[in-house]
């Protein structure tokens, strides 16, 4: 199949991607559109028009994709076969047409209502090289393998791709100062991970076991959780992370369902031979064989000075250590009711390569090797006018490549 959109070949946002986002209109409304090529299908408008049928147009005229987040996998499968059809379908061009809106033109919102985040520590790669950094010789505490561990973030502070990031004052102690201090962050850094949106969720009490995570997960974007690594060393002992990490997140406006990752699924990661094997609600065979995403991801960073961004990272999702379905389930484990639309997140997704770490903390060894740039410029961690772009994208031979779009944030000092 090919879409009669000439932008959607070859772009993020092919026929077989069409993932689901929010963008506010001309005459100010907030509708739910599907992103092909360069172009945004707006949903709202096609339900109206009678483009769309069944169970689902009444969410497609909602101002978030929270309704349909909570009608499970089903719906949404229905919708995307339904727009597959109306975008490859040539006789339907002239009706379907005059409802597709250049993302040129429009302001992307959030994608949903965004009422609980959980930030995990899903990569076994970066928890370890930010162990030695900290503790040497005990760089992976013991936990680790046993248990996917996260941190509840903070939902209000998520914003959409495009927003700019205010440099965040904390408490911060320098080594040699007998006493902490107040005062900007000089150790701001990004994250690369990766989100995932919650479908139908559970009733409280009610533990979703793993073999069913994957009905409760609704779709993936990209994540930028940005962090300051000076007010984090001074107080995330002894209960984690707070002030560091709750300033800003920024995610990308586009959520692409599960039913379009389904060609770049694999085997969940391989744990190497003497490691623990997961307690058994952590461990189900379709899990093991399926859990992977091949997902590659990429950080860009563009300073004040340059013109173009320079690509500083490349890794890939299926290097995390815990599955998605694992994070889920193990969220869910004690009764944890997870709602339509919470966000949860993986944590830095790195790799065992030097060209695949996740964040500068780790790239600069905690600054001590400052990232060298192309045009002469270093960096131990961001400065203000720096622009993160994070891009993420699935490519299979005999499957078209399909893409995540841009999370874009610029630090801004204040």
């Amino acid at each position: 199949m090919r879409s009669w959109v000439e932008s959607a070949e070859g772009s993020d946002f092919p026929l077989e991607n069409l993932p689901l986002g929010v963008f506010r209109r001309a005459d100010g409304l907030a509708c739910v559109g599907t992103a092909i090529g360069d172009r945004i299908l707006d949903l709202r408008a096609a339900a109206d028009a009678k483009l769309l049928t069944g169970e689902v147009v009444g969410a497609c005229r909602e101002s978030s994709l929270n309704l349909l987040m909570s009608m499970g996998r089903a719906a949404a499968g229905a919708l995307r076969a339904w727009l597959m059809d109306l975008l490859s379908d040539t006789g339907a061009r002239k009706r379907v047409e005059p409802f597709l809106v250049a993302q040129a033109d429009v302001q992307m919102l959030l994608p949903a209502r965004i009422r609980d985040y959980t930030d995990f520590y899903a990569s076994v790669y970066h928890a370890t090289n930010v162990g030695r950094l900290f503790r040497p010789d005990n760089p992976l505490l013991p936990n680790y393998k046993y248990v996917p561990i996260g941190y509840h973030g903070r939902a209000s502070s998520i914003v959409v791709s495009g927003t700019e990031v205010r440099r965040p004052c904390g408490q911060t102690k320098p080594a040699d100062a007998p006493e902490p201090v107040f005062g900007p962050s000089r150790a701001l850094d990004y994250e690369l991970e990766v989100g995932f949106f919650v479908g139908p969720g559970n009733a409280l009490g009610t533990p979703i076991p793993l073999a069913e995570a994957e009905s409760h997960i609704f779709g993936l974007c990209l994540v930028n959780d940005w962090s300051a690594r000076d007010v984090q060393v001074w107080e995330y002992q002894p209960l984690g992370p707070f002030l560091a990490k709750n300033f800003a997140t920024t995610i990308s406006p586009w959520v692409v369902t599960l039913d379009a990752l389904r060609p770049f699924r694999g085997p969940a990661f391989a744990r190497p031979e003497g490691d623990p094997k997961p307690l058994a609600y952590l461990d189900a065979e379709g899990d093991r064989s399926r859990g992977g995403f091949d997902v590659t991801l990429e950080v860009w960073l563009r300073t004040a000075r340059m013109q173009e961004p320079v690509r500083v990272s490349r890794g890939n999702l299926r290097d995390l250590y815990w599955t998605l379905g694992q994070m889920l389930t193990h969220h869910a484990s004690n009764g944890c009711n997870l709602q339509p639309g919470d966000l949860l997140a993986s944590g830095t997704v790195s790799g065992a390569t030097e060209d695949s770490l996740g964040c500068l903390l780790e790239l600069t060894r905690r600054g001590a090797q400052p990232l060298q740039l192309p045009d002469g410029e270093t960096r131990r961690f961001l400065e203000g006018g720096d622009e993160v772009i994070l891009r993420g994208y699935c490519e299979r031979e005999g499957h078209a490549r399909i893409g995540f779009g841009e999370c874009r944030g610029r630090l801004i000092s204040g």
